[in-house]
């Protein structure tokens, strides 16, 4: 796979350093072959993001947008992602504002929103104008630092990854 440009991790945890950036940063690195050149965890950002004149939260935006590859996650909180990464994504311009490869994360505590991801984030993110390269991943948050749940994920995706990434260069 050749290298991708910038590769990005958004994270819509309201707990900073969650177990949902560790999910995130591990199928960044996965399906860059390296760790991520931005980690944007949102927990951190706080209430910058309800100034819309927020000067950080305008170059996290732009930073994220311009991104090849960005691996999008949060918790699964009553069955789709978080407020806090909806107020993030509500910056980017609709159509236009993604323009790379975006992979949907979700982590919840049992399978019963499994399709989370596919529902409510993968929408989302192909109307922001990225490209979304297999089915969203959900993972169950006991098992976020274990590889072997993504393994079947990462083997059905990585060459759809590499193959439009290679593209692109």
């Amino acid at each position: 796979m050749s290298s991708p440009g910038q590769v990005a991790v958004v994270v819509g945890n309201p707990k900073p350093a969650s177990r949902t950036l560790a999910a995130a940063t591990l199928v960044a690195r996965e399906l860059s072959g390296r760790e991520p050149d931005l980690v944007v965890d949102l927990a951190t950002v706080g209430a910058e993001l309800l100034d819309w004149s927020s000067a950080e939260v305008s170059g996290l935006v732009d930073a994220v947008g311009k991104s090849d590859l960005v691996v999008v996650a949060s918790p699964t909180y009553k069955g789709t992602y978080t407020g806090l990464l909806k107020l993030f994504l509500d910056r980017f311009a609709g159509g236009t504002g993604l323009t790379g490869l975006a992979v949907p994360l979700l982590l919840g505590g049992s399978w019963a929103h499994a399709l989370a991801p596919e529902l409510t984030l993968r929408p989302v993110l192909t109307e922001l104008g990225a490209t979304v390269p297999g089915r969203g991943l959900y993972v169950i948050d006991k098992e976020h630092d274990d590889p072997e749940p993504y393994r079947p994920w990462l083997d059905a995706t990585r060459p759809v990854v590499a193959d439009l990434l290679g593209r692109r260069a």
